[in-house]
């Protein structure tokens, strides 16, 4: 028999509680409406109707943390939460708007792309990205844009990646280990040493894959905190 490891549970517990700490700092409707660079963050990003609401929601363990609004892709804004310690939050989520959904008014499609791609780009603060894609779907064509627009940053290790592939319980279990094969395939052509890239089947309703990811996230704070000041 296998004894559990004390000390896993503990960095567990201990990543669950952080996560759960998740709570909104502020909205912005452009870039420069942005704090200056300082904590690390993390963004959520991926098409409308992947479910990063409730991938953030399920992490935070908070039902209304992240809104998602009635008609996919409409949601236009920056949404920031801080985590951490109340009085000294060590990171930041980014809830970035999402791309893709055929309903959007062109213009405005083009222009919350764009903010997507300058932030990933531009946004000096930003340490990992957390992206959601429907394991139903698999990546598509924007997905694999929006990785191209990354590729200079996750390739020096500048920025982490964490695909989440959501919606796992509607999913056969073959059907399932299929699209992480596929994800895997896709992200192993962006790897170099110095990129740090993962991959996991996520389900919001379930609960499948939340301890995992806040773990990550938890480690991937802990890391920037151990950094030295540049």
């Amino acid at each position: 028999m296998t004894m559990p490891d004390p000390h896993a549970a503990a960095s567990n517990q201990a990543a669950l509680a952080w996560a759960h700490s998740a709570r909104f700092a502020l909205t912005a409707s452009r870039l420069h409406e942005l704090p200056e660079a300082g904590l690390p963050e993390t963004a959520f990003v991926g098409r409308s109707n992947a479910g990063k609401s409730s991938a953030i929601n399920a992490l935070a363990q908070h039902k209304r943390l992240a809104f998602a609004s009635k008609t996919p892709g409409r949601t236009q804004h920056i949404n920031l939460f801080h985590v951490g310690p109340r009085d000294a939050p060590d990171a930041i989520w980014v809830d970035l708007p999402g791309y893709g959904f055929a309903a959007v008014e062109r213009e405005a499609k083009k222009r919350w792309q764009a903010v997507v791609a300058d932030y990933l780009v531009q946004r000096h603060s930003l340490a990992g990205l957390v992206m959601l894609v429907d394991a139903r779907l698999g990546f598509t064509e924007l997905d694999r844009q929006l990785l191209g627009y990354l590729w200079p940053r996750l390739a020096s290790g500048e920025v982490k990646l964490l695909v989440l592939l959501t919606k796992a319980d509607k999913v056969a279990r073959r059907d399932a280990q299929r699209a992480l094969d596929m994800a895997q395939r896709v992200l192993a052509e962006l790897a170099s040493e110095h990129s740090d890239i993962g991959v996991t089947l996520f389900s919001a309703h379930s609960g499948q894959g939340v301890d995992d990811v806040a773990l990550t996230l938890h480690s991937w704070a802990a890391q920037h905190s151990a950094q030295p000041p540049a």
